[in-house]
């Protein structure tokens, strides 16, 4: 069992995705970060940058008591580690995976939530704010494509690399992105956006928040 502490955004839905994939039995535990749930003590002792999303494996696999975790990259390597799901054990293909999870955790995660605040939530409009993020979302939106050519997937097999870039994707339009620029991302999202674990991930956020 897998308590999963969660909250419907881009890094959150990563979890669940991976969860439904690998066909884990998890229990959500809310992290409402609209009322500061990820400051409350309780929460700290497991994530302690207060930011979600954050796991605790009730039953890890050296069998030695509950592991928390939290990073929503470190979870994805630790779920995909436990389960020999999604990350490849040959060298140079497991290399390359990580490769493009870190490239989703140190840029495009980061500069299209620089791009969320200053577009959507900053009170003061900052024009060279709005247009530095823009355009840096827009550069990686790029590199993601030019992956993508004669692919179907980032990293060769479908992985935790593509579990990490596609929730980033899916709010493009308020991050300012034109999917028909970039034909083989938009080919891939639509593929992603398919399958049906991503499809109950998505469900399960949706009634959480409604």
């Amino acid at each position: 069992m897998i308590e999963l502490y969660y909250w419907p955004t881009p890094n959150g839905h990563k979890i669940t995705i991976f969860l439904e994939e690998a066909e884990l039995e998890y229990q959500i535990k809310p992290i409402d970060i609209r009322i500061g749930d990820q400051f409350k003590p309780d929460f700290l002792k497991i994530a302690p940058n207060n930011r979600m999303p954050a796991i605790i494996d009730l039953k890890p696999s050296d069998d030695g008591q509950a592991i928390s975790i939290f990073e929503s990259g470190a979870i994805l390597q630790y779920l995909a580690t436990k389960t020999g799901k999604f990350l490849p054990s040959s060298l140079r293909e497991r290399t390359r995976v990580m490769e493009w999870l870190f490239w989703q955790m140190g840029g495009l995660g980061p500069m299209a939530g620089q791009n969320h605040h200053f577009v959507q939530y900053a009170p003061e409009k900052l024009p060279y704010a709005i247009e530095r993020y823009v355009k840096e979302t827009n550069r990686l939106y790029g590199v993601l494509n030019r992956q993508l050519e004669g692919k179907e997937y980032i990293a060769g097999e479908y992985s935790i690399a593509d579990m990490a870039c596609y929730p980033w994707i899916v709010p493009h339009q308020r991050q300012q992105q034109n999917l028909a620029d970039f034909p083989n991302l938009k080919r891939w999202f639509e593929s992603i956006a398919n399958r049906p674990a991503v499809v109950m991930a998505y469900k399960k956020a949706e009634a959480l928040t409604n």
